[in-house]
């Protein structure tokens, strides 16, 4: 069978992030600069050969000020660390449209095997001729596996930043 190439279409999709704030809210950011391609056998993506990667440096909050401190040292070091990549081979069915992708993320120099999950929206053409998938995603990663260790006490003995990060998009790819 061919191999069919899929590239992400980046007006319409996103990619966001929360982390706990004071353990009492959740702050909400995303990436506004991210290529993807994936490689199938046809139009089967179980078999899809998965890689995404995210310009760190594009990390928005919505304030300027905690962004920058994102960016600094601190954290993500983009000048040292300009790019976050996922790469996969495959996605185990969990049933249904339900299913699971275990691939290696690249963050601030640091690789580790993690597992999202994905769900399936379908694949459709749309009005001008193209052949579009969609898929949900949700993973949840310790940011401290990838050296990410910032943090401040609170008066209270809390902390201002949890490990866990809970990350999801929502990615459409275009058939080539």
């Amino acid at each position: 069978m061919a191999t069919t190439t899929w590239i992400i279409d980046p007006s319409h999709s996103e990619i966001q992030f929360k982390i706990r704030h004071l353990m009492i809210t959740n702050v909400t950011g995303s990436f506004q600069a991210f290529t993807s391609t994936v490689e199938t056998e046809g139009d089967d993506f179980t078999k899809a050969k998965i890689r995404f990667t995210a310009i760190v440096d594009s990390i928005t909050t919505g304030n300027e000020q905690r962004d920058a401190h994102l960016k600094s040292p601190d954290f993500f070091e983009t000048e040292k660390y300009p790019e976050l990549v996922f790469e996969a081979n495959g996605l185990r069915s969990k049933g249904g449209d339900e299913y699971e992708a275990e691939g290696d993320l690249t963050l601030h120099g640091v690789t580790k095997k993690v597992k999202i999950s994905v769900e399936a929206g379908g694949v459709v053409k749309d009005p001008y001729g193209q052949t579009k998938a969609g898929f949900s995603v949700a993973a949840k990663i310790n940011r401290k596996d990838f050296g990410l260790n910032w943090n401040a006490a609170t008066e209270a003995g809390g902390v201002v930043v949890s490990d866990e990060v809970r990350v999801s998009a929502e990615v459409q790819y275009v058939k080539q």
